[in-house]
Formats: C-alpha cells, structure tokens, sequence
C-alpha cells in the first residue's frame, strides 16, 4: 500500500516545485520558446524604444513593478517564474536561469554580468546521466545592490539591504 509519499507518480513539474529531481521532457517547451523570442526582440531594441522595452518585459515576467530599468542584453530560461519589483535596474547582461521562481524585490541594483540561477544538478555523476535537476527559488530582497559578475545560485535568499560583491559566487543565504 501506498503512503502517499510516491514521487514516481508526480509530473514533472510537481517534481520541480518540491524541489526534487527533474528532467526537462519537453513540457517547458512553448514557454522557452516564448522567452526566447520576447528576450531576442527586447535585446533588438533601440535604446529611445524605452516604452517597447516596457511593453516587452511586462510579458516576459510573471510580474514586473514600476519604474523598472533593464538594460539589454537579457537572457531567460522561461520569464513567467520572474517578479521584479518598483524601481529595481537591471544593468546589462543579466543571465537568469528560471527553471523556478526568482523574486527580485523593490529598489534592487543589478550590476552588469551577474547570473542568477534556481537550477542545479546532483553531485555524483550517475544521477547526471539522463540531465537530472533540481530547482529552488531565489528570493532578492529589497534594496539589494549586487556588484559586477556575481553569480547567485539555487535556494539563495539574499536580506534587506544587502551588498554582494562584484565576483562574488553566493551559495548561502
């Protein structure tokens, strides 16, 4: 009998959201696709298409607050796991691996290169074998300033005000 604790019976996206092993079977597809082409033509604009820009990324994320500034290039995984609040900027080059929900809170400061990623894969090498993930979300919080080339991995909660150096590799809350 069971006990209701079987993870073989759950989607893949149920999967994801308790943080378990995943694999991509191709249900993200549509959305990947959609990102992907919203990202391409965010990046295509001029930098006077301020209100296309507006229009673009309002799409592309789940939420997107007032007085946002992204900077292109920009490159997503799916967009919709995204929320950016009030008078955030986003320098250029920002990399987000959203297989899973990224909160960036209000009066946050992205400086150019950095990556933020609520993907990771199993350390042993078997586990590896089929593209076995797992997701946890990245919670920014307000009046946050991270510098230059940080990458911010999986399962991060970055507090209230905090400052991450430029190179900085954040794995810890």
């Amino acid at each position: 009998m069971g006990t209701g604790n079987d993870s073989s019976k759950l989607s893949m996206k149920e999967r994801r959201e308790k943080g378990l092993l995943w694999v991509d079977t191709g249900e993200n597809l549509n959305q990947q696709i959609l990102a992907r082409r919203l990202c391409q033509d965010f990046n295509q604009t001029r930098a006077t298409e301020s209100e296309k820009r507006a229009e673009l990324w309002k799409k592309l994320f789940a939420s997107c607050g007032e007085n946002v500034w992204i900077e292109p290039p920009l490159t997503v995984a799916m967009g919709n796991t995204v929320s950016i609040g009030d008078n955030t900027y986003i320098n250029s080059n920002l990399t987000l691996v959203d297989d899973y929900k990224i909160r960036i809170g209000k009066g946050v400061l992205i400086a150019p290169n950095v990556t933020i990623s609520t993907t990771n894969h199993p350390l042993h090498y078997k586990a590896r074998a089929n593209g076995e993930m797992y997701c946890k979300e990245v919670i920014i919080e307000d009046n946050v300033w991270i510098g230059s080339n940080a990458v911010i991995g999986a399962g991060v909660t970055i507090g209230m005000g905090a400052v991450i150096g430029a190179g900085s590799i954040v794995t810890r809350d």
